[in-house]
């Protein structure tokens, strides 16, 4: 990945802190003319962003913060990934409830991964070269007198109760373990601050009390001035947000959600929503953006925005290999391309989020695929499919009632991909 030398834009661009504030990347932040400053003033910042490792991989609600430490090194600066070794084993933050505590040892390894996930996205080379940081370095040295008498003298009770993370839970109860929390956050800027020369955080709008907590403490401190900002939460169409605890999670590791998966999650994003993600996630400019909206508004039908969203972020995720693999599938397997060029992993993937069926022994007529592949409701419903035209094994029109399938048929000698007409399809896999 090339870095530039300078967060100057190029004669006739919009400034960095412009083009966020278009793309609608900055909801709070400790003052827009300070930032404005550092960000847009020539010279490169020290910025952090951190992520906990409270599960074995990184998810789509972590890609906001992930792409945005990204497009601040594109712009010239310095990014600190913080990976929360110490953090992490305070647990997964919620809104009503405890955060759940994980093994050490568990969290240790994730962290190893959540390293790994980052390490794509940023540039390890160069004058802003990229460095990763564990909190658990300055923090787990920390005897539970000095943390007290060094970090917590400077944490007024009054404004920690007044926080809206911590008034939102007192009714209902909140541990010593989760009120403290952002004195852990707020010592892992000063530290940063201190070892590194930290100019600004940033976080999702979620963390702003969190944050704005570490702005205190610096200047408390008597060091800084220190600037933060917050993204807005990436939010669904029915108003909740990406995240592990809503269910239904998008994995960035690819052993958890398949590439073609992760394809499909965004190529199916609702038509109100995909001009908000493009902005948020796409390395495109102002001006495509809008002519590609432009285009969209003209052909729907076409999903031009969604395909595009998809095919960006699969390749940014996984790669360009991946991403020409999930676009080939999801073409193929509606009949617009060859089966025969997906890898075994792509189709298995993409068969296993339609719906795979295995079977052992010898398989049935087209008939009884059609029917235990759920396709059909019984063998009467495949036999009139069949006679209709509407049954195809693997992309190719089926039209005897009575028509079998053998072992030359099986791509990679054991998949099979059923469809009925143009839209609904399954798979079934030959199992010993």
């Amino acid at each position: 990945m090339t870095v530039t030398d300078s967060s100057l834009p190029p004669p006739g661009r919009a400034s960095l802190t412009d083009d966020l504030l278009w793309r609608g990347l900055i909801q709070d932040s400790t003052g827009l003319d300070e930032l404005r400053e550092l960000l847009d003033g020539g010279s490169a910042a020290t910025y952090y962003v951190g992520f906990d490792p409270t599960a074995p991989s990184l998810h789509v609600g972590n890609l906001m913060q992930v792409l945005m430490a990204r497009r601040l090194q594109l712009a010239g600066h310095r990014p600190l990934l913080l990976v929360g070794g110490a953090t992490g084993q305070i647990g997964d933050p919620k809104e009503s409830a405890e955060r759940a505590l994980n093994p050490t040892e568990v969290i240790a390894g994730w962290v190893e991964r959540i390293r790994e996930q980052l390490a794509p996205f940023v540039s390890y080379t160069g004058d802003n070269a990229a460095q990763l940081v564990n909190n658990l370095d300055w923090t787990g040295e920390m005897s539970i007198v000095e943390f007290l008498r060094d970090v917590g003298k400077h944490f007024p009770v009054n404004k920690m109760l007044a926080r809206e993370v911590v008034r939102a839970r007192l009714e209902t109860g909140i541990s010593f373990t989760e009120f403290s929390y952002q004195l852990l956050q707020a010592n892992d800027f000063y530290e940063l601050h201190r070892r590194h020369g930290c100019q600004l955080q940033f976080g999702g709008s979620d963390q702003w009390g969190n944050i704005t907590a570490g702005v205190d403490y610096v200047r408390r401190r008597g060091v800084g001035p220190v600037q933060a900002f917050t993204t807005p939460l990436v939010t669904k169409a029915d108003g909740t947000k990406f995240g592990k605890s809503e269910g239904g999670a998008v994995w960035l590791d690819p052993t958890m959600t398949s590439p073609y998966a992760f394809y499909q999650f965004w190529l199916n994003v609702e038509d109100q929503e995909v001009d908000r993600y493009l902005r948020y996630f796409s390395f495109r400019s102002r001006d495509e953006l809008e002519e590609l909206a432009k285009a969209t508004a003209e052909r729907p039908a076409a999903r031009l925005a969604q395909r595009a969203l998809a095919e960006e972020l699969t390749t940014l995720v996984h790669g360009a290999d991946e991403a020409r693999q999930a676009i080939a599938a999801s073409q193929a397997l509606f009949g617009r391309g060859s089966l025969d060029d997906l890898a075994p992993e792509t189709l298995r993937a993409a068969l296993t989020e339609a719906g795979l069926v295995r079977l052992t022994g010898e398989l049935p007529d087209v008939a009884g695929l059609l029917r235990d592949s759920g396709l059909v409701t019984g063998l009467k419903e495949a036999r009139r499919v069949i006679a209709e035209g509407g049954a195809y094994v693997n992309n190719n029109r089926v039209t005897a009632v009575d028509a079998v399938v053998s072992p030359a048929d099986l791509l990679h000698g054991r998949y099979l991909v059923l469809r009925r007409g143009k839209r609904s399809f399954a798979g079934v896999e030959l199992g010993e």
